[in-house]
């Protein structure tokens, strides 16, 4: 499969301390509607580039619940009424982030209680996209990666955020709480079975890749475990 790109917009909005990449995707350069997936930091700069595409955020979807992907997550989701998708195991998180941020001088954040919950399986529709949610914990023990399909796209061509399991020529980190690095590889393989070399990848650090490009030089891509 592979996606379409003519299609699908993706703004990277590398946002906060820890340079993480929030997106806000729009099925197509004509949709009056878009998705924000974890809005990390910055809260006014992510609300002008909603208000310059002028879209209505129908969506805010969140990876999972370290700081630096949920500390803007209130003040966009009170201005523009988006209901948030939180992963289920995390939700109390979300609902208190400082009691969950490791370092002193970050913050202060705003905790919210999410909306909507998703544990992987779930199929969504939000914004012309079809949206299936994947369990791919490791870096977190609830995290999720949501693959967009284009329904125009007639060769079902997918997009993945991928939040903090895989990233260009590297993954998260294990070495945090609630962590397992044996899970994270399991997480790896999910990916590397359910989607083809062309799938893009959007990472919650570094640059935009490909399932194809990090299968042929990603060290932690090798011989990787089953899935199950």
């Amino acid at each position: 499969v592979r996606r379409s790109a003519e299609r699908m917009e993706v703004q990277v909005l590398t946002v906060g301390p820890v340079q993480e990449n929030s997106y806000l995707l729009r099925s197509g350069p004509d949709s009056k509607s878009a998705l924000l997936i974890d809005p990390g930091d910055e809260a006014p700069r992510i609300l002008e580039a909603i208000e310059a595409l002028g879209v209505e955020l129908e969506a805010i979807l969140l990876t999972h619940t370290h700081f630096d992907h949920i500390g803007a997550v209130a003040p966009i989701a009170r201005v523009t009424g988006a209901p948030v998708y939180c992963p289920e195991l995390e939700g109390h998180v979300l609902a208190d982030i400082m009691t969950y941020v490791p370092y002193e001088g970050i913050g202060p954040f705003e905790s919210w209680e999410a909306e909507e919950f998703v544990g992987g399986g779930e199929r969504l529709e939000l914004a012309g996209f079809e949206i299936e949610v994947f369990f791919t914990p490791g870096h977190s023990p609830g995290h999720v990666t949501y693959a967009f399909c284009d329904p125009d796209d007639v060769d079902g061509g997918y997009v993945i955020a991928s939040g903090d399991v895989l990233f260009q020529g590297s993954v998260g980190r294990t070495d945090l709480p609630g962590s397992d690095h044996a899970e994270l590889m399991r997480s790896l393989a999910t990916l590397a079975d359910s989607f083809a070399d062309e799938t893009t990848v959007l990472p919650g650090h570094m640059g935009i890749t490909t399932i194809g490009h990090e299968r042929a030089t990603n060290p932690f891509m090798q011989d990787l475990p089953s899935a199950s």
